[in-house]
């Protein structure tokens, strides 16, 4: 943090037609995701702009924002929620740091604005700049708002939803609907890029951090897609944890894929894909509908309120994807499933179409021009 706050000398030293913008959030790739293709677009219009994100201290944070090149401070910070009572209580007695912290860094860096994108560390971010007279919103992601959103609603200028399902979850703020924001590069690149592979391809994803259930249900309907003479090309990003037991399981039953850890180049990835295996975490979902990619989503049981079921069903409702419960997972059933779409390419065609439909991809641009009025900041381009 030291070394990173000396380049903010202080306001008396800032630009004042010099954007500098805050992001506060993270936890993982979802919360991320969205604000990077925020904080992209405002650097796209505003080349002197500073751009620093508050986020906690996981390593999947430091590891995204690192490759990105944006700057970053973790505070102290942890959920509170679902972490025992021995662990809430730590939780609880660290927010008044995070509060100061969070004061210091906004002193510092003097932004025109703060903006939350979800979990712990925007919260008290948010308060910080609240208290401090800074313009504040928050962008949530999910169909159901995760509680610090829930939260900080009533005391930030303006709430960002992706979904109008979430507008009634929110007690109170005002409140617009622009859509998850999608990150440039997976709009653009993937429109330039050429199918490397011809063969039927799937994407198998689940999440920024793997999912076991989703890599174990593969890799055997894989087996039986194999057994009855399907040879699909495989790009499987399994997470970090899951990396080598499903590498091990695609060799011991002789099976051929790309297994990645994690997938650095999605425009690739998606470019390449038929259809997509995954969970329905916001920033996917957003992503599958603004490509028009088919999926099979199979949602994260455990997310809370169960968002990923809703997050799914939009997609599902309008045709633009299938819903396979976790509980309902099976081997059998799932490369039942894909070979239908692996022999009927016609209604492939269909669901991307119809996925297409519920997408949103100019929502970064929407919500930066309301950023931008919000801290009065007039546009380079």
């Amino acid at each position: 943090m030291k070394g990173l706050m000396a380049q903010h000398q202080g306001s008396e030293d800032k630009d004042p037609d010099e954007p500098r913008v805050i992001i506060a959030g993270g936890g993982t790739g979802g919360h991320l995701f969205p604000g990077l293709a925020i904080a992209n677009e405002v650097a796209k219009r505003h080349a002197r702009s500073e751009i620093l994100f508050i986020t906690g201290h996981r390593k999947i944070e430091s590891d995204i924002l690192t490759r990105s090149g944006f700057h970053q401070v973790a505070i102290s910070v942890e959920g509170i929620k679902g972490r025992g009572w021995k662990r809430g209580i730590i939780a609880i007695l660290r927010l008044p740091y995070s509060l100061l912290q969070s004061i210091w860094i906004i002193r510092r860096l003097s932004p025109h604005l703060v903006l939350g994108v979800g979990g712990y560390s925007s919260g008290p971010a948010c308060l910080a700049a609240r208290i401090m007279g800074i313009p504040t919103a928050v962008h949530e992601q999910n169909s159901f708002p995760g509680l610090t959103n829930r939260l900080l609603c009533r005391i930030v200028d303006r709430v960002f939803i992706s979904f109008e399902e979430s507008r009634d979850h929110f007690p109170g703020g005002t409140i617009y609907l622009t859509g998850n924001p999608i990150r440039r590069e997976i709009l653009e690149k993937r429109e330039h890029l050429e199918k490397i592979d011809k063969r039927f391809t799937i994407l198998v994803m689940g999440g920024s951090q793997g999912a076991s259930a989703i890599n174990r249900a593969f890799v055997s309907a894989l087996e039986i897609l194999k057994d009855k003479g399907k040879d699909p090309h495989v790009i499987h990003q399994t997470g970090n944890t899951d990396f080598a037991r499903v590498a091990e399981e695609y060799r011991r039953r002789g099976l051929q894929g790309d297994i990645i850890p994690f997938i650095k180049e999605m425009p690739r990835a998606y470019q390449q894909a038929d259809i997509v295996v995954s969970r329905a975490g916001a920033t996917t979902v957003a992503e599958l509908a603004g490509l028009g990619m088919p999926s099979v989503l199979i949602p994260y049981p455990y997310a809370a309120n169960r968002h990923q079921d809703t997050n799914a069903r939009i997609l599902v409702k309008v045709g633009g994807a299938e819903m396979v419960l976790q509980d309902d997972l099976s081997a059998d059933g799932l490369a039942e499933l894909l070979m239908r779409y692996m022999d009927d390419r016609a209604a492939l065609k269909r669901m991307g179409e119809q996925a297409l439909r519920v997408g949103r991809p100019d929502a970064v641009k929407v919500i930066v021009d309301q950023l931008e009025d919000m801290a009065g900041l007039n546009s380079e381009q």
